[in-house]
């Protein structure tokens, strides 16, 4: 029992936003990891709705995931540029490019309803990313009995988790795929790899660390748990995963994963965020571009016209998030999945207690 998660298993599926689905993360659940509902881009009905659902499929924990990006502080002279780099592909597309910008998703930091609707359903476990919320916020949820977990991408970040009593961090390496959950994009980032930030952090903080990024089989797990870590986080590995909702495109760019390559960049979304090179992102990190606009209304642009060129039948204007270990994703059902994951693990862990490591 991995007592941090209530889990029979030491497999946490990244929550993985607009990807996870109640299926996909009753699955993982069932199966004795943690599945994890996205929640950072669902309205607060929608978040209900996924909860309540999610609850009619499994009996087992599950983690629900929020934002708590600080709100964007509006330039208009920035995001009147951001629009005016982009509009000519919008008129390849057929539409004329968005007047302004809006703000798609409102903060957790700020959305009341949001967190009056948690201490209502009281889901088991809430993970925060970039960021954590009040202090008032997260002893109201522990009140209420629920775990919290908040990633991390560094020894400062951690520690003021630590100091905020988060129950425990997800210690996301520069190999993961989807957003770096950096509290402050503008600071400096080590950029540390999962191993490495592991060690750091289980030498360095006394929480229970989660290792996160670039983790795609029971053999990686296994090395994280060497490192000290109780669990592993993998999120990329569940994308081809029949009960993910990602859309046709997504799985045939991860199946072809070998020959298309990832990146971190902030002109998708106006945050850093790793995922396969396109074409939105090439005119994005263009030479004379501009600077992106703050998250998450560049993210509001990229949408649209990934929807335009869609529309076009082209889809090199997605968001299609990855990981570093991309190209080794597998095509199985969820329960499958795991597993193999945990067959693996044992394996590795068998090998390693023979080889005296």
């Amino acid at each position: 029992m991995i007592e941090l998660l209530q889990t029979e298993h030491p497999v946490v599926q990244a929550p993985m936003a607009g990807i996870s689905t109640p299926a996909l993360v009753a699955a993982v659940s069932n199966a004795g990891g943690l599945g994890s509902l996205g929640l950072g881009a669902s309205s607060v009905s929608q978040s209900r709705a996924a909860i309540v659902h999610t609850r009619t499929l499994t009996d087992k924990p599950f983690n629900v995931n929020v934002f708590c990006h600080r709100p964007p502080e509006r330039d208009e002279l920035v995001e009147r540029a951001w629009i005016r780099h982009f509009s000519g592909l919008f008129e390849e597309f057929g539409v004329k490019a968005p007047r302004a910008l809006n703000e798609i998703y409102q903060s957790f930091l700020v959305d009341e309803q949001a967190f009056l609707m948690l201490l209502e359903l009281r889901p088991p476990i809430v993970s925060f990313h970039f960021g954590i919320p009040s202090f008032d916020r997260i002893a109201a949820l522990r009140t209420a009995g629920i775990t919290t977990l908040a990633s991390v991408t560094s020894r400062e970040e951690a520690r003021i988790a630590e100091a905020a009593a988060i129950d425990g961090i997800i210690a996301q390496g520069y190999e993961a795929g989807g957003h770096r959950s950096v509290f402050d994009p503008q600071g400096d980032d080590d950029q540390l790899s999962t191993f490495a930030l592991v060690q750091r952090l289980v030498r360095d903080v006394d929480l229970p660390v989660i290792a996160a990024g670039g983790i795609m089989d029971g053999a990686g797990i296994s090395v994280a748990l060497r490192h000290g870590a109780v669990a592993a986080q993998l999120g990329t590995a569940f994308i081809l995963c029949p009960e993910s909702s990602a859309e046709l495109a997504y799985k045939e760019r991860l199946r072809a994963s070998e020959s298309c390559p990832t990146t971190m960049t902030s002109v998708i979304s106006g945050r850093p965020a790793r995922g396969f090179i396109n074409d939105l992102i090439t005119h994005g990190e263009g030479p004379n571009s501009p600077l992106p606009a703050s998250y998450p209304l560049a993210y509001d642009l990229a949408k649209q016209l990934h929807s335009a060129a869609a529309m076009r039948g082209n889809f090199e204007f997605s968001s299609y998030w990855a990981g570093k270990g991309a190209p080794y994703a597998r095509e199985l059902p969820a329960a499958e999945l795991m597993q193999t994951l945990i067959r693996e693990l044992r394996f590795a862990s068998d090998l390693s207690i023979l080889s005296g490591r």
